[in-house]
Parts: structure tokens; sequence; C-alpha cells
């Protein structure tokens, strides 16, 4: 990419490091949770549902001040964080992962949720019968069913936190180098002049991955659709 400068390409570099923890960290609770809602019946369902799609609803600068009041240094969790493990998410580049994340979460969870009320329970009660245990069922008939929605939810999400911008500004600042992804060096790149011909080649490297993550999700939807059609 030697079309990008060195400091376009530090932000590309960093918004894919931060996407990808997102995604990676973020995509075992999404299973659980997209699991719980699809086939749970527990007291508070709605309540889980109403938090996991909460992201969607508030402003990003209000989660953003949330997760600042919570993860910051003085926060109930992130004090503890910094005092038991060192762990600092306030102003660093973890913590922009941790917003990339929560803003992402919903859609990685739909996504999931989807996939597994398309599955047959007979099919996981056949397992039951034939002496297999719910977490055995789960791995060897449910996950083999709901990958290609894990995988979309997946593509969603990281797309999704590729673009992330006011929860991160707001918990982690605009920090070159440390926090500053591609949608806040576009932002800061707009406030300086000559900064527009940087701005628009971060602006097309937002469309390249976003346009990439829809045509891929598409595809693994697709092959949900005709996987269903053809039980």
């Amino acid at each position: 990419m030697d079309w990008l400068s060195p400091d376009e390409w530090t932000a590309v570099r960093l918004s894919l490091q931060v996407s990808f923890w997102a995604t990676l960290v973020s995509l075992p609770f999404g299973v659980l949770t997209a699991m719980a809602l699809a086939r749970g019946n527990f007291w508070g369902k709605q309540l889980l549902n109403g938090l996991v799609h909460l992201p969607l609803i508030l402003p990003p600068v209000v989660t953003g001040y949330i997760l600042l009041l919570l993860f910051g240094r003085r926060g109930a969790i992130g004090a503890f964080l910094d005092q038991t493990f060192g762990l600092v998410l306030a102003f660093r580049w973890t913590g922009a992962a941790l917003a990339a994340a929560v803003m992402s979460f919903p859609l990685m969870v739909r996504a999931i949720r989807l996939a597994i009320e398309a599955v047959d329970p007979k099919l996981e009660q056949a397992a039951r019968t034939l002496g297999a245990n719910s977490a055995w069922t789960f791995v060897t008939v449910t996950l083999p069913l709901i990958l290609p929605g894990i995988l979309a939810g997946a593509i969603l999400a990281f797309a999704k936190a590729m673009g992330e911008f006011g929860a991160t500004i707001t918990f982690v600042s605009n920090i070159p180098g440390e926090t500053q992804t591609v949608p806040s060096a576009i932002y800061a790149f707009l406030q300086v002049p000559g900064g527009d011909a940087s701005a628009m080649r971060l602006v097309l490297v937002s469309v390249v991955v976003a346009v990439t993550a829809l045509a891929l999700s598409e595809v693994v939807a697709t092959r949900v659709a005709r996987r269903i059609a053809a039980k």
C-alpha cells in the first residue's frame, strides 16, 4: 500500500487490529447469547434481548461515555482490572477494541440467532434421544448447521468494528498510533488544511472493506438459505 502515507497506513493497521480482536473475543459470547435467545426460556430473556440491542438504539457517544464510566481507571470495572491485572482500557487500543466489540455485538448476535432458529429442533432432540448430552449435541449437531451464520455474524461484526467512531473516540480519544482508527483519522484529516486527499484515501479503504464484508455475508446467507430449502 505505497499509495498510503505512514500515518494513513498506521490508522488502517490499527483498525484491522482492533476489529480482529473485537470480533475474535466477542464471538464466543455472541454464540452463547444467540443460543440463549433462540433456545432459552428463562426470566429476563426480553431484558437480555434489550440489553444486547441497546447499542443500536443509544447514540454512540452515550455508549462510549458509559464505557468510560465503567471501564475508565476510576470506573468500577476499570479500577478492578487496573489494580488486579494491570490492564488499562481507557485511551488504549484495547479500549478501542472493547468499544468496537460492544457496538458490533448486536449485529453478530442477530445473524447467529437467525441461523440457530433455522435449525430444526427435532435434529437436536434426536441426538439427545441417542444419549448425547446438551454440550455434545451442540458441538456435533447444532454447531455445524449454524456455522455459516456464525461466519456471517463475524464478518458483519468485523465490518461494523472497522467503521466504529462515536463510542471509540469518546472512550479512548483520538491518539495517533494508539487509538486513531480509520474513522478517527478521517475526522482528524478533515480538520486540517490539505487533509482532504488523505481523508479520501481512507474513505476508499473503508468502502472497499464494507463492500467486501457485505458481499461475503451475502454469499454466506445464500448458502444458508439453500441449505434450509434443501431440507
